[in-house]
């Protein structure tokens, strides 16, 4: 035994190992940047390769019907491991294409957070360091006036409002983003909600010079939360006015557009540089310093998860002297057919 296999080994080495040399070259130099299935296609058919190669050399390339059987036998394998290496390929491609976009969205959402954690600490900071302060000076009496206590005692108030609002803001994004949102679905009147709302902002308006307009092609129903929706239009038009330089304009409109409603808010903030309109709506996200909203500017990014909730869209596009918040909302009658 040992005799023959030391006939035959280097005829078998001799034919066999140039292909598998030859199949190596091809993985590491001129298929390493090729697709994964064709390197596992290659890496599959080599081996075949190189055991025919050996075979023949043995054989001598006379045929014989045991040499035959062989090549026919290697043939049926090549016929079953190239598809399959291909399909594993593409199997394990997919895959890791996906855990990359996985790992892309966790790293997103990470920085994110960190960026959302950095700017709260820093909003948080201010109210409280004016309330300590404002504290401390009417514990000490510095300030005693009665007219400069109700001051700082209404300033106090303010600052404490602020940090409300922001707490507030921080649990509503918790629930959106953990999908701990719970909506509870009816018959809404677009005609309510924008009028409670534009009689909510407009004194806020008013005070900066900023004129306030609400109108509509037709009112129509849509199937939401009340509040939810209520909170929409407000952080729309909160932002809008925040934005806005007096003797500006902020319109509010509605209209139908086949089975959607269409809410729409346009501001005259002189405009978003295009490279920002697709991160508006981010948490955190603050854009150029002229933009940077007061609060943790988690109003947009609470508006795109309480429409998103509502089965709509909303978007973002510069529009004549400012911007347009578009929101797209299924109407009730669409949802009840």
């Amino acid at each position: 035994m040992l005799v023959e296999m030391s006939h035959i080994a280097p005829f078998a080495v001799m034919f066999s190992l140039p292909l598998v040399l030859l199949g190596a070259w091809l993985l590491l130099r001129r298929l390493v940047h090729r697709s994964l299935t064709t390197a596992l296609s290659v890496l599959a058919i080599v081996p075949v390769l190189a055991t025919i190669g050996g075979v023949l050399a043995v054989s001598q390339f006379m045929f014989n019907p045991i040499i035959t059987t062989t090549l026919l036998v290697c043939s049926l394998v090549a016929l079953v491991t190239v598809p399959t290496a291909v399909m594993l390929g593409r199997s394990i491609a997919r895959r890791s294409v996906w855990e990359h976009e996985a790992r892309a969205r966790e790293r997103a959402a990470e920085a994110s957070r960190r960026e959302l954690v950095a700017w709260i600490s820093h909003d948080l900071r201010t109210p409280l360091a004016g309330i300590r302060a404002m504290a401390e000076a009417l514990a000490d009496g510095v300030v005693h006036q009665p007219h400069e206590v109700s001051d700082y005692a209404g300033r106090i108030s303010t600052e404490a409002d602020q940090l409300s609002a922001m707490v507030d803001d921080l649990f509503e994004l918790s629930r959106i983003t953990a999908g701990a949102l719970r909506l509870t679905l009816s018959d809404v009147p677009l005609a309510d909600i924008v009028s409670e709302v534009v009689a909510a902002e407009g004194p806020v308006a008013r005070r900066k010079g900023v004129r306030l307009e609400a109108s509509a092609a037709t009112w129509p129903v849509v199937l939401g939360s009340d509040p939810e929706l209520a909170r929409v239009v407000r952080n729309l038009l909160s932002n809008a006015i925040r934005h806005t330089p007096p003797d500006g304009t902020v319109a509010v409109r509605v209209d139908v557009d086949g089975q959607e409603a269409r809410l729409w808010v346009d501001d005259s903030c002189g405009g978003i540089p295009e490279p920002d309109l697709p991160r508006v709506f981010e948490v955190a996200f603050r854009g150029t310093p002229s933009r940077q909203p007061v609060g943790g500017g988690l109003g947009l990014a609470i508006a795109r998860g309480l429409v998103e909730a509502h089965k709509g869209t909303i978007d973002a596009r510069n529009h004549g002297p400012g911007c347009r918040f578009e929101v797209r909302l299924p109407l009730a009658t669409a949802m009840a057919g």
